[in-house]
């Protein structure tokens, strides 16, 4: 059974919305705005890039990710990793051609038969959305999350509202830096 990972910028109130400048969000690109760049912060992303095998992520992100990710330097693992799409909507032609192999996903079953597969590590990234379905469904094995240390009051967040019995999870991981940023990553004890 595949690892599923779900990584987020998050503010400390649990907003994940349009952390890195989106358009169309009330606080976009808050990551960058007030809270100096730590370098070392940002190993946690690098060290995804380099364990993970697959890139999950909803239809939103995908729209979101696909236009610009392709040509960043940033990324450059993630265009030779296969990319799955949650999306009723998608269809086969709306998919980026520069972006190598990219397979649309219709429902949180296919996730579930993804998991089954041969294979290292997925990351789910953005897809707060995403991100309820598959918590709910019991699918996310790990968090990995960058928080920052403010408020953004609305918003996306990460986690599901639904009335569900309670999930432990297990710190395994976690640092401070100097601009405040917290380094968490937690295991979702079953």
């Amino acid at each position: 059974m595949r690892t599923l990972i779900s990584t987020a910028f998050i503010s400390l109130d649990g907003v994940v919305e349009g952390p890195g400048g989106e358009p169309d969000y009330r606080n976009s690109g808050w990551t960058f705005k007030g809270v100096e760049f730590v370098p070392a912060a940002f190993e946690l992303k690098e060290r995804e890039q380099r364990e993970s095998t697959a890139v999950l992520m909803g239809r939103v992100s995908y729209e979101a990710f696909s236009p610009v990710w392709p040509d960043m330097a940033e990324f450059a693992h993630y265009r030779t990793m296969p990319k799955y799409v949650v999306s009723t909507t998608l269809t086969d032609d709306q998919l980026v051609s520069n972006w190598g192999e990219t397979t649309i996903l219709r429902s949180i079953d296919d996730v579930a038969a993804l998991k089954r597969t041969e294979g290292g590590p997925i990351i789910v990234h953005g897809s707060a959305q995403l991100n309820h379905a598959l918590s709910d469904a019991g699918l996310i094995d790990r968090y990995h999350l960058l928080v920052y240390p403010l408020l953004l009051g609305a918003g996306k967040r990460l986690f599901s509202t639904t009335d569900k019995d309670t999930q432990m999870l297990k710190l395994v991981e976690h640092e401070t830096y100097a601009n405040g940023v917290q380094k968490n990553v937690f295991d979702v004890v079953r």
